[in-house]
């Protein structure tokens, strides 16, 4: 796992989403650290809470864990001016929280019955909502990779590199993710056939 320390200091890896989103090989001489900050939110907020939507199965988490890691960068806005690819260290740290809110939870949820159902996102379609029905019920480690790569729409190196593991784990999480989704999907009585495949 990446630890938003080693993010900043080694640069996480260039991703193809942030080549387009701002204009810029470095930060702009003429901009502060504080603008930077504002300008990365600008382009990656919205991207970022649809990403971790997808791995909490709630926007209102996604908006609290993007926004937390927004607020750590700020906390550290001169290296993180510096970096490489600042969304991909934002979306490391945001996932980092789910991890660690994910454990909290299941120890409070051990020790009180369960009474609060799961509530899809508001946003998503029925097929996206089965889909992500379907992907909470994953082990987690498989629920990460799956949401990150199908749902986020990253390539398997930067989901090794935003969970902290190899590639060759990634690829074998995604397997049987898909495999077990695969068999979960076509018992779903209600869920279109396109959501199948």
């Amino acid at each position: 796992m990446t630890t938003p320390s080693q993010g900043l200091s080694a640069g996480v890896a260039t991703g193809a989403h942030w080549a387009h989103s701002l204009p810029r090989s470095g930060k702009d001489a003429q901009m502060s650290d504080e603008e930077f900050v504002r300008e990365v939110f600008d382009a990656s907020y919205p991207r970022l809470v649809g990403q971790l939507a997808a791995i909490t199965g709630s926007r209102a988490e996604a908006e609290d864990v993007v926004q937390e890691a927004f607020v750590r960068a700020l906390g550290r806005r001169h290296q993180f001016a510096a970096l490489d690819n600042p969304e991909a260290w934002l979306r490391t740290v945001a996932v980092n929280l789910t991890r660690s809110q994910w454990r909290r939870m299941r120890r409070h949820l051990s020790l009180l019955p369960d009474l609060i159902p799961d509530e899809p996102p508001d946003d998503l379609s029925s097929d996206r909502v089965a889909l992500v029905a379907a992907i909470r019920r994953l082990p987690r480690a498989q629920q990460e990779a799956i949401a990150l790569h199908h749902l986020a729409d990253l390539p398997v190196a930067e989901v090794a590199a935003t969970l902290g593991v190899p590639v060759g784990t990634v690829k074998a999480r995604l397997s049987r993710g898909r495999a077990t989704l695969a068999d979960l999907l076509s018992t779903e009585p209600d869920t279109p056939a396109e959501t199948r495949s």
